[in-house]
């Protein structure tokens, strides 16, 4: 769905699969800062929206995700996988509850398969689900530091710094200015977070990316795909791990999404995420072998590259990942 706010003078589409919304609106590393000040939004509208409302709603989602959610609290924003048969990511929802009903939001692209299949699941448990793309935006707000966020407009529900905000009310962008998708994407890949479909494959499973903790209760009930979970956290390690890197400044491109990175002449992962970060310079977020020395000088794309530990080669055996290393998970 195309955002309105691509017709601002000097938007720049974004790249697929964020084409719908404004990549930048000019000046990217000005849009960082007045994002990081609270004094700018971010269109996400690309994504979508996914609501569940009825009594069984949260102990029917808690026995389907990752997460526990039998007893989330009115507002409190959080976020669940759902997982294959064999502990690999399908989806990952961010949500919260409103008291009525949980509000999701997902990837572009993923809800109808998120929608069908949670429909299977309902049996004769009181749920209803819907897909209200067509109704609500995604825009996402940072508080400025020791600040608080605008207040919402009627309608709007607030999924921690992710607003969902009425589509017809897209345009006036809660009187902030605006910032893309590019600012915001440096200030997730400097943040540690990972991205469906960016730093996940089909072959990702939850401890490879860091979504311990975050997006994964390890003392749930049970659930799809908790086998594979347990067993790593108990017994072994993840294959892969999530790493940041530092890109070599003095290269006037960035790796691309997917392109190998290497270590010497060995491939031993895959670029996610790549962005130029306004005081960092270029950065990026890539998956690779648990098994690479965590001070070997990569090349991601052929983009010299030095490695920040987020996943540790330890992971799992009930070693967990240190919290000082997510840096603003918000």
């Amino acid at each position: 769905m195309r955002s309105p706010l691509l017709d601002t003078p000097g938007a720049v589409a974004a790249d697929t699969p964020d084409s719908g919304v404004a990549g930048h609106y000019g000046d990217p590393f000005a849009e960082q800062r007045a994002l990081l000040a609270g004094e700018a939004m971010v269109d996400r509208s690309n994504r979508e929206v996914v609501r569940i409302s009825g009594p069984d709603r949260l102990s029917w989602l808690n026995s389907l995700s990752s997460q526990k959610l039998d007893d989330l609290r009115p507002g409190q924003a959080t976020q669940t996988l759902l997982l294959d048969a064999q502990g690999r990511v399908e989806h990952h929802l961010t949500l919260v509850d409103d008291g009525a009903a949980v509000w999701a939001h997902v990837e572009p692209g993923t809800s109808a398969e998120l929608v069908a299949f949670l429909d299977k699941m309902r049996f004769m448990l009181r749920v209803e689900v819907a897909d209200v793309t067509a109704d609500y935006a995604v825009v996402t707000v940072l508080p400025a530091a020791g600040g608080a966020r605008p207040a919402l407009p009627s309608g709007a529900v607030a999924v921690g710094d992710d607003v969902l905000l009425p589509r017809e009310l897209l345009p006036g962008h809660l009187g902030l200015g605006l910032a893309g998708l590019w600012a915001y994407e440096a200030l997730r890949i400097e943040d540690h977070r990972p991205r469906l479909g960016f730093e996940t494959d089909h072959k990702t499973i939850p401890h490879e990316v860091g979504w311990i903790g975050t997006a994964l209760h390890l003392s749930k009930g049970c659930y799809k795909g908790q086998e594979t979970v347990a067993r790593v956290h108990n017994l072994g390690h993840p294959p892969r791990r999530l790493v940041f890197l530092h890109l070599d400044g003095s290269v006037d491109r960035l790796p691309k999404h997917g392109a190998a990175v290497t270590d010497g002449e060995n491939e031993v992962g895959f670029v996610g995420s790549a962005a130029r970060h306004h005081e960092l310079g270029p950065i990026a977020l890539a998956v690779v072998k648990r098994t690479v020395p965590v001070d070997s000088p990569l090349q991601a794309d052929g983009v010299a590259a030095s490695q920040e530990v987020i996943v540790p080669p330890d992971a799992g055996r009930n070693v967990q990942i240190d919290p000082a290393l997510r840096r603003r998970i918000r």
